[in-house]
């Protein structure tokens, strides 16, 4: 097992060596940011009472899903013109998030220190476990 740690070490570096270019000599990216990252929900309401009540996050639009009929699809502004996404899927009973091999891992959002002190509150007060 170990071998195989080290094989991919030497790997990652060989990766880095061949492509990663150092931050001052690095270009800039053609892309503006992230349009939106779309990701399932249980439940449309509580979806919003916590990502727009608790975070603060502007709902932005709520629409049915053009590829599912009776499936909600709706959006939170995260700033910088960047959208938070997601769908239900009523009826398909998808059962519990289960993390899974492949499947979502985490998403980061950058907040200032000082809305960040303000969120945890709000969180904290909640009662949402989190980590950080």
């Amino acid at each position: 097992m170990t071998q195989d740690l080290d094989e991919l070490e030497r790997r990652r570096a060989q990766l880095r060596d061949a492509h990663l270019v150092q931050q001052s000599e690095r270009p800039e990216s053609s892309a503006r940011g992230v349009h939106h990252v779309a990701v399932l929900c249980s439940d449309v309401e509580q979806t919003i009472l916590f990502y727009q009540d608790l975070l603060e996050f502007p709902l932005t639009d709520l629409f049915e899903n053009r590829d599912y009929k009776g499936s909600t699809h709706f959006f939170f502004d995260i700033g910088n013109g960047n959208a938070l996404a997601f769908f239900d899927f009523p009826g398909l009973d998808l059962g519990p998030y289960a993390e899974v091999l492949g499947g979502w891992d985490h998403l980061a959002i950058s907040v200032p220190p000082d809305r960040w002190k303000h969120l945890k509150a709000k969180l904290d007060t909640a009662g949402v476990r989190y980590e950080i």
